[in-house]
């Protein structure tokens, strides 16, 4: 793996033609946790692609579209527009110099941007190839491999805690917060702030005591090893066989 910590030098004497490209955000997640935390599993995602793949991999993007959280102050929010375009510039610039193949992952579940910008682009540009990774059944084997089988939230919870348990404990004020949301909310997430919908930003729910600190940390740790992996796994044979299909 490469990144931009290498020389201009080492990524040419490489070879690769790999790029990975990732994305985190700068949102909020309720009253105790930090604002990044997507943006460190996004890192988390790349460098392991970039393992995989033995590909060059950039600083992650600290920001995406997060409209839902938007209310909520600090949140930094970007629409689709400006994200994508700005994507398709770094693209194009690093195909100029040689690449020819790329990677998008995602810290940030509401980037829904995403598979339209991968179909577009691969459309738009013939002659290089971009894709995002499997996720099929990975969400759900993962939470059962970390004990948390069934776990049903989607920000600010329980998962959440542990993540930044494993990824920046110092940050973390290990309080309860969250609330069990009224599933009517669910068709409303993407229309309304989500201040509006939930108690105190967290669509979710963590109660202290529960678990040790060791404990969380753990369980952060097993999930996002085996959700990744799961994601990893025929990244190399999938993208090489799409680029061979592509160009044929």
């Amino acid at each position: 793996m490469l990144s931009y910590k290498n020389s201009t030098k080492e990524i040419k004497d490489s070879g690769t033609e790999t790029a990975i490209i990732s994305l985190g955000a700068t949102e909020q997640f309720g009253p105790y946790l930090p604002m990044h935390l997507d943006t460190l599993i996004a890192e988390v995602y790349a460098n392991s692609f970039g393992e995989a793949l033995q590909a060059y991999v950039l600083p992650t993007i600290p920001f995406n579209t997060s409209e839902e959280h938007a209310n909520c102050i600090g949140t930094v929010t970007v629409s689709p527009n400006i994200l994508t375009a700005m994507i398709e510039e770094i693209i194009t610039n690093l195909h100029r110099q040689g690449f020819k193949k790329f990677v998008i992952c995602n810290g940030h579940g509401g980037a829904y941007w995403e598979s339209a910008f991968v179909k577009y682009i691969n459309f738009k540009y013939p002659e290089l190839l971009v894709i995002t990774t499997h996720r099929h059944l990975a969400w759900e084997e993962a939470l059962k491999e970390a004990g948390i089988e069934g776990l049903n939230e989607t920000h600010g919870g329980l998962l959440s805690v542990c993540t930044a348990m494993w990824l920046c404990p110092e940050l973390v004020k290990l309080e309860s917060m969250g609330s069990d949301v009224p599933t009517e909310n669910n068709k409303f997430a993407d229309y309304i702030f989500w201040d509006k919908l939930t108690a105190d930003g967290c669509w979710g729910k963590f109660e202290k005591d529960h678990y040790t600190p060791e404990e969380l940390a753990n369980i952060g740790e097993k999930f996002w090893t085996t959700y990744i992996s799961k994601r990893s796994e025929k990244l190399n044979s999938v993208m090489e066989e799409a680029y061979r299909r592509k160009m044929t």
